[in-house]
């Protein structure tokens, strides 16, 4: 494709994405479905920039306004796609006027840190301000790791294969990678490789998943010929990862109130081996698929709906769509997800609170509420819990009793999770 007509679709895309219609990452893949003829390379430099200028917004936006003076001319959009872009620069400059050559290299020789802060962390006001008053001194070094793109992680199926012979299929397929730093099923990429081809995906040995998320799993403990049920199961990844904890056996129930995610579980289901994994759309937390198992389970995960904050790394678009209106709402869902889940729950058993979110209302509020309205369950230290689940360093993942994930400090996605047991 001609560098002119590749720079004119980033900016098209770029366009598309700042309407915050919908989540980035499908608006970018109903581009890619009506312009079929992209290659590889081309698509990669469409997402990233158009990623790219997600992340750091305010930044590229403030420099963009200098075009007038310099006379360069086009859409914003166009001058925030050459401000972000994110291919060959040989072809980038391939698509430039003289003058907007010009004006880009200017802009790319400006000291950043004369910037004013806002321009500096892309944030949102209210969220800018949250997570200061939260996280102090951490604040910018958790700024510049959100504005990172997120890695690959693998968690290996070890119901079928063995992390060091996955990493060695790997290897041999060409791709670098290493175990992760803390999950005892993970392995790290390098890159963004195709892996729907390899045969150790297309065997069921592997699921693309976050670090983090495999130990929001680890911390159900679930064994072999027991009662799990995951509320929220989504698209199945910590559902697959329980199902092989438990090697098959027992019964699992992958609950979500959206069926359509659950029908993207079934071909990621077919991989993995399990049989003991049951899907069922529910139409809210009370449904009466719920009220019949109530006291009956032995281990209970709740991935929470929540604001996906943790996630900006991958889904930079949700600073700039989440409010503190939303965040509120979510807080009232997440404490009936909770207080529903928990019914289910036999004397013994365990309970998972998590989410993926950095904000303490979605997280430390939210179980301080259910411990003081619910003293029949005992809080169990996620670092415990963890030690016994063979993860590395355990007393370096959490904050008190709870497990707290934060990119900065372990290259994960943020992630919280409480861990109960019921007396």
């Amino acid at each position: 494709m001609h560098p002119s007509a590749l720079l004119d679709l980033v900016a098209e895309l770029v366009h598309a994405v700042l309407q915050f219609d919908a989540p980035a990452d499908a608006t970018v893949s109903s581009f890619f479905r009506k312009h079929r003829e992209l290659g590889i390379r081309e698509r990669h430099t469409l997402a990233e920039t158009a990623y790219s200028v997600l992340r750091e917004r305010l930044k590229w936006q403030s420099l963009a306004q200098s075009a007038s003076a310099a006379g360069v001319g086009g859409t914003l959009e166009r001058r925030l796609a050459m401000l972000a872009w994110q291919g060959s620069d040989t072809y980038l400059r391939g698509a430039l006027e003289a003058s907007e050559a010009d004006w880009l290299g200017r802009c790319r020789g400006v000291d950043l840190s004369t910037l004013s802060e806002k321009q500096r962390h892309n944030l949102p006001d209210w969220l800018a301000g949250t997570l200061q008053r939260e996280v102090g001194d951490a604040f910018w070094a958790l700024v510049e790791s959100l504005s990172q793109p997120a890695p690959v992680d693998l968690r290996v199926n070890d119901f079928k294969a063995k992390r060091d012979d996955v990493v060695a299929a790997l290897e041999k397929a060409g791709l670098v990678c290493r175990p992760t730093a803390y999950s005892p099923w993970g392995i790290r990429l390098e890159g963004k490789p195709v892996l729907n081809k390899l045969d150790v995906f297309i065997r069921g040995d592997i699921e693309v998943q976050d670090e983090g998320s495999q130990l929001l799993a680890l911390l159900t403990e679930a064994r072999r010929g027991e009662m799990v049920v995951d509320f929220c199961a989504g698209a199945g990844g910590k559902t697959l990862a329980l199902g092989a904890m438990m090697r098959n056996t027992g019964r699992l129930y992958a609950f979500d109130v959206a069926a359509h995610r659950l029908d993207a579980l079934k071909p990621r289901l077919a991989r993995s081996g399990l049989s003991n994994v049951h899907p069922a759309a529910i139409a809210h937390e009370r449904d009466d698929r719920v009220k019949r198992l109530a006291g009956k389970i032995d281990r209970v995960l709740v991935d929470a709906p929540c604001s996906g904050l943790g996630t900006l790394r991958r889904n930079p678009d949700l600073k700039w769509r989440q409010s503190p209106q939303s965040v509120e709402e979510m807080a009232v869902r997440q404490a009936a997800i909770l207080a529903s889940a928990a019914r289910l729950l036999k004397p013994g058993g365990r309970l998972v609170y998590a989410t993926c979110s950095l904000l303490r209302a979605e997280n430390e509020d939210i179980v301080a509420d259910f411990a003081s309205k619910n003293k029949e369950f005992r809080v169990v230290p996620a670092a415990e819990i963890l030690a016994r689940q063979n993860v590395s360093r355990p007393g370096d993942l959490v904050a008190g009793d709870y497990l707290r994930l934060w990119p900065y400090r372990h290259a994960t996605d943020g992630f919280f999770a409480a861990a109960w047991e019921r007396v």
